[in-house]
Parts: structure tokens; sequence; C-alpha cells
């Protein structure tokens, strides 16, 4: 069982909603990403996805794409986002870290070259925004001799075929995009969201995750009554952007707290 099936499991068993948080490495300075995760794991975060910066995130809205261009101007590669999550397993060997990004910079450190790279440096699953279903069932296949889990989106214009084909090759969890758009925008409706996560369980079995425009702790409460967890990221990257750097794991920390304590109540 990986680390990403036994958190979920665990969750279960305390009936309790997985929190799960983005940030990109390397923002808003490399030296702060792992006292960042650090932090989150503090305020009561129970999976981890870590961006890898991209200069083309075609999903992400204005605020997650400021933080890759932020990364990128400090010359943030794979390589030293694989050295962060090294450095985080020193002293955290039990909270699930999720690489997200894009198909072209794991193509250009070679797909086999980043699965073995990324088992050893204490990776746990992957979401791939732009690698669709059909064409990855060798890649899932080879993430999951690693123990890692393959990840996928859905949307809510995905259909029925897209959910059996992200049912057959994914593991760890499901991620439902809340919204038509990018991320960080719009407002949820949470009867849309509910209607649609039923009609995806009767496909998938795994844990149903919402992400894309959970800004605070009465929307993540309100989802995670649907939902088996909630995903932040736009929101968390703003609070970054407006605070000073030497406060900002403190910032980030007291922000999911709230998150978590609405979840919990």
């Amino acid at each position: 069982m990986s680390r990403i099936q036994t958190t979920f499991s665990q969750l279960a068993e305390q009936k309790r909603k997985a929190l799960i948080t983005f940030i990109t490495a390397g923002d808003p300075a490399p030296e702060l990403t792992v006292p960042l995760l650090h932090a989150l794991v503090a305020g009561g975060v129970d999976i981890l996805e870590l961006g890898v910066p991209f200069s083309d995130p075609m999903a992400e809205g204005p605020v997650i794409q400021r933080a890759c261009e932020r990364a990128l101007k400090f010359g943030i590669s794979t390589h030293d986002v694989l050295g962060y999550v090294r450095e985080f397993r020193k002293t955290n060997t039990h909270t699930p870290i999720v690489l997200m990004g894009y198909a072209n910079p794991i193509e250009r450190f070679g797909v086999d070259a980043f699965i073995a790279a990324a088992s050893e440096a204490g990776v746990d699953g992957t979401i791939v925004v732009d690698y669709p279903p059909e064409e990855c069932e060798e890649f899932a296949q080879k993430m999951q001799a690693k123990g890692m889990d393959p990840i996928f989106l859905l949307a809510p214009t995905s259909s029925q075929e897209r959910i059996r084909q992200v049912a057959a090759v994914s593991s760890g969890f499901c991620y439902y995009v809340s919204l038509k758009g990018v991320t960080g925008a719009g407002h949820i409706d949470t009867a849309e969201v509910a209607e649609r996560i039923a009609a995806i369980r009767q496909h998938v079995k795994l844990p149903i995750a919402v992400g894309f425009g959970i800004r605070d702790g009465a929307t993540a409460r309100t989802v995670g009554s649907v939902a088996d967890a909630v995903v932040i990221g736009s929101r968390i990257i703003a609070e970054l952007e407006n605070t000073p750097q030497d406060q900002a794991c403190d910032a980030v920390q007291a922000f999911v707290t709230d998150i978590r304590q609405a979840l919990d109540a």
C-alpha cells in the first residue's frame, strides 16, 4: 500500500477528510520550499502537492503562472524539485508528496530516469496535466511498479469514457477539477460538484479530491461534505505573494490551520 493509500485509509477510519495543498517548488525563494512544506504539515495538511515549474502552465490561472515565472527565474529544474523532496524526507517519512506539472519536463528528463529518480527521492505520486489517461497505461504501470501513484484529472466536461479510462490507469486518488477554466477561477457550485462526484464514483473506486476554486474554510468544509479531500493551491500562493518572506512559513501554517479546523468541525 502506497503512502497516499495509507493516508486515505487512516483518514477514513477517523471519519476525516484529507487536506491537500499545492505550492510551486522554488517560489517565493528556493531556500523556502522545504520549510514551507514542513509548515504546511504542521498546519494539518495530509498530502503535499509540489509544483514542477514550467514555462507554459496551460491549466494555471495568473497566480500560479506568476509562481512558475518566479521559480524559473531562479533556474529551478526537475532535479532541484527532487532535491527538495529528498531534503524533506530526511525528517518526514510519512507525509505523501505528489509532484504536479506537465509532460515536457518529464520527457526532457527521460520517463524511465524520472520515475527512478522520483522513487529514490521519496515521491509518492504524480499529476501530469497533459498526460491523457488513454495514452498513459505504460507510464502508470511503471509508476505503480515503483510504489508511486499516477493521479489523473477529471473535469465537469469529462465524458463517461474518459472517467472509465481514468479508473483503469489511476491509483492513489482521483482529482476532480470543480470548475471549467484555470486554477483560481470562479466559484464552486457544490450541488453540481456532488452530482458529478456521484457519477464519477460509479466507475472510480478511489478517493476523490476536489480542487480549483477552494479559497477558505467555508468552501473547504462545504466541498469536504461531498468529497474525500479538498485541494487548495492558488489561495496559498496568493498568501505567499502578500507576505514578507521571513513570515511566509508562519502565515501559511496559520492559513492551513484554519482550513483544517473547518474541515474537522
